[in-house]
């Protein structure tokens, strides 16, 4: 079983210009096949970002199916399997793992208020239906619900949780789990990358690596792996201007439209969402020349890779 650490691309998912905004499996495929050449430690699909709460049952299958089969075991796939049913959570999960997955990544449930002890068996018969890891992920911006640290231990009690992806703006909380959960827990970052990795996170979940993926792979591996701190801030603050820009709740339109100005139409997103605003589009064109994406050549595209 691979041990998960380093930048893990939080991927979008390509549509088709159709009707029905389709899955590209082609511009899937490439996207994949992008991110492993240009070293990104692994990848995560059907997260926020992945647009999940919009795909149905079936898609939600095919990008899965997509994305474990195109990396091919190159770098750890891990699969967001959320949903406010417990049992959907579970039938996600086994569907993940039977595909292939590393990993299951598995955001509280939603809009309804449960207790710590509801929480609490909702995380382990998830992990008891399942042999994968399971990555936890804390996002209460976006769900009424915070795990908090002690909750957090609690939670790497049950067999198959190692992981968690620590979204709030706390950095405080990476060293808290880390003290109260040791080598049971892994922190990811969600948010704040080179600061979390200041205090003893051990990966980020990176939006801007959908489009920098070298540059975020490196920020890792300078900040951790080699203790570099003057290099890791001279990548972060390269990085910096995209991750503000993407941060006002703009992660898939701003990709999407940054990889449609880089000449890789992956589509729009899907509603109630809608492209990005036009008069964003010249300060985004204006930081992706400043972080010189527009000065090396995309892969081609095969249409035949699909």
């Amino acid at each position: 079983m691979k041990t998960l650490r380093g930048t893990y691309t939080v991927i979008i998912t390509p549509f088709n210009r159709d009707e029905g905004q389709s899955i590209d499996e082609t511009m899937l495929r490439w996207l994949v096949d992008f991110q492993i050449s240009e070293g990104i430690h692994g990848l995560i699909a059907l997260a926020s970002n992945g647009e999940f709460l919009s795909l149905d049952d079936e898609e939600r299958h095919e990008v899965a199916r997509i994305v474990v089969d195109q990396a091919a075991g190159r770098v750890p796939v891990v699969i967001g399997t959320a949903a406010e049913n417990t049992d959907h959570v579970i039938r996600y999960t086994r569907d993940a793992e039977a595909l292939g997955a590393d990993a299951a990544m598995v955001l509280t449930p939603y809009y309804c208020w449960i207790d710590e002890d509801e929480i609490f068996t909702h995380y382990r018969r998830v992990a008891e239906a399942t042999a994968l890891p399971i990555m936890l992920y804390n996002h209460p911006a976006s769900t009424v619900i915070d795990l908090k640290p002690p909750l957090v231990a609690r939670l790497a009690e049950i067999d198959n949780i190692a992981y968690i992806k620590e979204s709030t703006t706390d950095t405080r909380r990476v060293y808290q789990i880390n003290a109260l959960c040791g080598d049971k827990i892994t922190v990811f970052a969600g948010y704040l990358g080179y600061e979390s990795f200041m205090v003893g996170a051990e990966g980020w979940v990176s939006v801007c690596a959908n489009i920098l993926p070298a540059k975020s792979a490196r920020l890792f591996e300078l900040a951790v792996d080699e203790n570099d701190k003057d290099g890791a801030w001279a990548v972060f603050r390269e990085l910096s201007p995209v991750i503000d820009f993407l941060g006002d709740h703009l992660y898939a339109h701003g990709m999407k439209a940054a990889f449609r100005l880089l000449g890789r139409d992956m589509g729009d997103p899907r509603p109630p969402r809608l492209p990005l605003r036009a008069e964003l589009e010249p300060r985004l064109r204006e930081i992706m020349v400043e972080a010189g994406l527009f000065d090396k050549e995309l892969p081609p595209v095969s249409r035949s890779a699909a």
